[in-house]
């Protein structure tokens, strides 16, 4: 009797620790996904489903291995992909790069994070732009392409990405005002960048 009250004894402080533990866990956890998904828009909450797992770097490596290393070819085959993805508007969160290829449909938050997620597995240097009820993407290219014009943000070109615009090309034509551009986002550090000049030209 005495033995078996012991063992009860033990097993439930041992069931204890592990709940507590396991809460801490999930407190952290919660605390890593607020950090790097959620971002303070003008009092607005951005979410991001960027990712840089296996599936978004097979996709990427297929969609590019016939560019052999050419930027242009790959930023363009990249975005045709996306492009070509029916347009239907997602009324919960934006959806990982792989539910939007399996469900075949985005909206301008799921199909940006589809691109900026491959442009990322392929080592581009790529931002978010928000402006209001919609999302896009910029892209750094290592050379400049004649006759398109960039935004240039604190002296530093970008070619404009639009994901909804199927047969897009690169350098879409920006359509907002620089007043309108609501952030320039990091969604892979989940921190809106430092603009202190922005040209189009």
């Amino acid at each position: 009797m005495l033995f078996k009250n012991r063992f009860l004894y033990y097993l439930s402080i041992i069931i204890s620790v592990v709940s507590v533990l396991f809460i801490i866990a999930m407190i952290y956890k919660s605390f890593f996904i607020v950090k790097h998904q959620f971002i303070d828009i003008d009092g607005a909450t951005y979410v991001n489903q960027v990712r840089t797992d296996d599936f978004t770097r097979r996709l990427a490596n297929e969609l590019t291995k016939e560019c052999k290393g050419n930027h242009g070819c790959e930023v363009q085959s990249m975005l045709n992909f996306v492009t070509n993805i029916p347009y239907k508007v997602n009324k919960s969160v934006a959806r990982s790069s792989q539910k939007v290829v399996e469900q075949n449909f985005g909206d301008c938050d799921d199909k940006s994070n589809l691109l900026i997620s491959m442009l990322k597995v392929k080592g581009y240097e790529a931002y978010f732009v928000l402006v209001p009820k919609h999302i896009f993407v910029i892209v750094n290219l290592k050379d400049k392409i004649p006759n398109v014009k960039a935004l240039y943000v604190n002296g530093k070109p970008y070619y404009i990405l639009e994901s909804t615009a199927k047969g897009s090309p690169i350098g879409f034509r920006l359509k907002y005002s620089f007043d309108e551009i609501k952030a320039i986002v990091d969604p892979f550090k989940n921190k809106k960048l430092v603009i202190e000049k922005l040209e189009y030209k």
